[in-house]
């Protein structure tokens, strides 16, 4: 009798599983969707956490001001971003990561933080610090793709 009862919770805690999705596999959907979407070789950024609200900008290039009239992420896309996406290609194996700044110039300042290929998107900012200790979120200015060797083990999670 105990298997049984043990067997039937089991059994009715699995359906509830599939009745009622959890917030963070919704969450991962999202973020799925739009990095399936997302062309090869390209990153891109939207404005809320779990890849919600605005597209802010994708691009398979570097853009040193997202601040700027120039590039893929431009104006108000500056210090917005939420959740980013790194849908790097294998043709070029030094450059798997995009390094994230919170300032903005060639000279490429300011404190980093980085999105490697293999994890595909960082889908919720909030917990996630540049190499300066501040929060990435609603903080990237700019970023370029890198070999993950110039991240110097800060990466998002």
């Amino acid at each position: 009798m105990r298997k049984t009862t043990a067997a039937l919770a089991a059994l009715g805690a699995a359906v509830l599983g599939v009745l009622v999705p959890t917030g963070t596999a919704n969450a991962a959907t999202a973020c799925d969707n739009a990095w399936h979407s997302l062309p090869a070789g390209s990153m891109a950024a939207y404005q809320h956490i779990n890849c919600g609200g605005a597209l802010l900008g994708r691009t398979p290039g570097d853009d040193s001001n997202w601040g700027n009239g120039q590039g893929a992420f431009q104006g108000s896309d500056t210090n917005r971003a939420s959740s980013v996406l790194n849908a790097g290609t294998t043709h070029d194996t030094s450059w798997h990561a995009v390094q994230f700044f919170n300032g903005t110039g060639t000279d490429w300042a300011g404190g980093s933080s980085c999105l490697k290929r293999s994890e595909f998107y960082a889908s919720n900012l909030t917990d996630d610090y540049f190499t300066s200790g501040h929060v990435i979120n609603d903080a990237i200015s700019s970023h370029r793709w890198v070999p993950e060797s110039y991240c110097g083990g800060r990466f998002m999670t």
